[in-house]
């Protein structure tokens, strides 16, 4: 989520104003940030926010990046009938190339924050700059294909998106034929996904499902986004079901041979500061490394970071034993067990 405060303190900030119920300008995210962990130099390079997290991924070297991102990438002005608007300006598009990112899931509900003239924008800025999206087009053909990226070994990483009304996406978002939107996902859409995904898998390849789904706060895996995880490994043979929308991390599992990410939380966003869900820890969060191979199980490690100043650093010890213990408890129900490694990395393994 790189717009409001982190937009505000990148090279090229754009219209700070908001409406919302109780702030009016962006720069005041960036001012509670700042009263909670410190002064935040302006601007800052588009690498700030990463933080620590390129020291990780320069040490672990995947082959692919995934985020979704969370905002609109335009200066449109036709805001969305909706309290809460997310815009970062083209300018700063760079922060994303700076993370090395091969692909951005743009099927969420703050996407059309600014209209289609937004979207439009957005996909435009997105591809100039030769980043790959997908969940989002300028009609229902191009929201709903895939990405196809490639990998070692002559594999293929294929990647579809997804919202859902139940994230707060308003249905009438959706991609039609001649209408830029999002791809809306039904739970019964199963079998088309299937079938979507057998008309382009090669053999070695990987697939991931990325879905914006569910509420914002708390732990509850509601039973609907369980069966439709397990049907989209079992019917679709889908390896990673990337799921978002909560703020914090939730439950993983592992079903079959499939991994089941049910809300991997922000990653970067602009939340310091504010009170009422402290027992949350929205503030840490976590990189997801998952590795897949043609005869294992995936296998996945988590990486463990805080957001402060607007920036990704190293937690404490005792927050990624917070960590540790809430990863325990959530993915404890799903057979899920966690191991700590010498350098804070969480392995997860299951039953």
């Amino acid at each position: 989520m790189t717009a409001r405060g982190i937009d505000q303190i990148l090279p090229h900030p754009g219209d700070p104003r908001l409406r919302e119920p109780f702030v009016q300008s962006a720069r005041e995210y960036v001012a509670l940030a700042e009263q909670e962990n410190g002064p935040i130099p302006r601007p800052v390079d588009f690498a700030y926010p990463w933080g620590a997290a390129l020291e990780e991924l320069d040490e672990r070297e995947p082959d692919v990046r995934i985020i979704n991102l969370e905002t609109a990438v335009t200066q449109a002005s036709d805001w969305a009938d909706k309290s809460i608007h997310y815009r970062m300006h083209p300018g700063n598009v760079p922060v994303i190339s700076a993370a090395g990112v091969d692909c951005c899931v743009l099927a969420n509900n703050h996407v059309l924050d600014f209209g289609r003239p937004g979207l439009l924008e957005t996909l435009d800025v997105l591809q100039d700059t030769g980043l790959p999206t997908v969940g989002a087009g300028r009609n229902a053909a191009e929201a709903a294909a895939p990405a196809i990226l490639d990998l070692p070994e002559d594999r293929r990483l294929v990647v579809l998106a997804f919202g859902s009304t139940t994230s707060g996406i308003p249905n009438d978002w959706a991609a039609a034929e001649g209408r830029p939107g999002v791809s809306l996902l039904e739970e019964s859409d199963v079998e088309a996904i299937a079938a979507r995904i057998g008309a382009v898998r090669r053999p070695g390849d990987v697939v991931v499902v990325s879905i914006h789904w569910g509420g914002n706060w708390g732990y509850a895996i509601p039973e609907w986004q369980r069966r439709l995880a397990h049907r989209l490994v079992e019917k679709a043979g889908v390896d990673i079901v990337h799921g978002h929308s909560s703020h914090h991390f939730k439950a993983i599992e592992r079903h079959g041979d499939g991994l089941i990410l049910y809300g991997c939380g922000d990653f970067l966003n602009d939340y310091e500061g504010i009170s009422g869900y402290e027992e949350l820890r929205p503030d840490l969060v976590l990189m997801f490394f998952v590795t897949l191979d043609a005869v294992a199980r995936p296998r996945l490690t988590v990486v463990p970071l805080r957001i402060a100043r607007l920036q990704l650093e190293r937690p404490t010890p005792e927050e990624t034993a917070w960590v540790r213990r809430r990863l325990e408890r959530e993915c404890g129900r799903f057979g899920g067990r966690v191991r700590e490694d010498e350098a804070g990395a969480l392995e997860l393994e299951w039953d």
